[in-house]
């Protein structure tokens, strides 16, 4: 009885998983998607039914070939890097390292006016290692305080900041749904980009409220997560592989990079609601502790110093300018 239970518990979440994905992912028609979906639920609907009245036998009959054919169909389904991408999401990046300079092939550098115009710019950028000075947050909050996407910015002392931004691969005409996100919707992007881009377009043209936290991190450990980035990126441009929204996010793929740079680190409700991450940093000692929390977060608003024309090549250093800096480190580049 108490196996029966625990098939039957574990079935009903599988059955909403794969009905979703065959809603979510066959070729089909919207009519023809929703028989196709409604027959897989209908089916899984009498295997529990007959668990239920302790027919396993029967059940497994109709679990096992049901379940091998969603799941062959499902082993197909393969991400690619040769669609017809959204101009921002055209290009990711790629690394290399030689010796002390890393050389970041296309960094998104655009200028926007709005999100739909906008100037095109892909380049080549280089970087001295020795000249890393750490890393820094920014959470862009869409969706209310728990909904936020992350990006990590590298500063360095004699070049603009390095902004690294892991997002999903839209196609032209194609929209986000965290739903669909489940269902092998999106290819996953590693962008690498200027801050008057990304993290301004967010500020200024999308209407979000962009806030800042400056790391308190080793350089050592900034320089690691930034050659996790490195190889990261180059992992993704080799190799395409999928967004998922609980799994492989902005806030999750960040989360395992730096578990393997500290072990100690755990897995906390709030890696998965990335709003919410600022009090899980505080609480880990990650950001300043010298003002309160609320301080902090007030003060990590960037949005009333965001705007400027472009090119505006003090919007780095204007962004930082009152943002808690537990490491007193110059802002950025002068």
């Amino acid at each position: 009885m108490l196996r029966a239970a625990v098939t039957l518990l574990a079935l009903v979440p599988a059955t909403l998983w794969g009905t979703m994905a065959l809603w979510s992912r066959l070729p089909f028609a919207a009519p023809a998607r929703g028989l196709v979906a409604g027959l897989f639920a209908l089916l899984m609907l009498a295997a529990i039914a007959l668990l239920w009245r302790q027919r396993p036998r029967v059940a497994l009959a109709i679990i096992v070939p049901a379940w091998a054919a969603l799941l062959g169909w499902w082993s197909t389904i393969l991400p690619s890097d040769n669609r017809n991408w959204q101009p921002d999401v055209a290009q990711v990046a790629r690394t290399r390292i030689d010796g002390d300079v890393l050389t970041v092939d296309n960094v998104r550098n655009f200028t926007w006016r709005s999100d739909t115009d906008f100037d095109v710019r892909w380049e080549t950028r280089r970087y001295r290692l020795s000249q890393l000075q750490g890393a820094d947050l920014f959470l862009s909050y869409w969706a209310g305080e728990s909904i936020a996407h992350a990006i990590i910015s590298f500063t360095f002392a004699d070049s603009d900041p390095l902004a690294f931004s892991v997002e999903i691969r839209k196609e032209k005409g194609e929209a986000y749904s965290a739903v669909a996100g489940f269902f092998k919707s999106y290819e996953l992007a590693v962008l690498a980009a200027d801050e008057r881009d990304i993290v301004k377009v967010r500020s200024t043209v999308l209407g979000e409220d962009v806030r800042l936290f400056r790391l308190d991190i080793q350089r050592a450990t900034a320089l690691g997560l930034l050659r996790e980035y490195a190889a990261l990126a180059n992992d993704v441009h080799a190799t395409p592989r999928w967004y998922n929204t609980l799994m492989t996010n902005c806030t999750t793929v960040i989360f395992g990079m730096a578990r393997r740079l500290d072990p100690r680190i755990r897995l906390d409700w709030r890696i998965l609601l990335p709003g919410r991450l600022p009090s899980y940093l505080r609480e880990k000692a990650f950001v300043s502790r010298a003002v309160p929390l609320p301080e902090l977060i007030a003060r990590s608003h960037i949005g009333p110093r965001a705007a400027a024309p472009p090119p505006d090549p003090g919007f780095s250093n204007r962004i930082r300018d009152g943002v808690p800096d537990p490491a007193g480190a110059p802002a950025a580049r002068p």
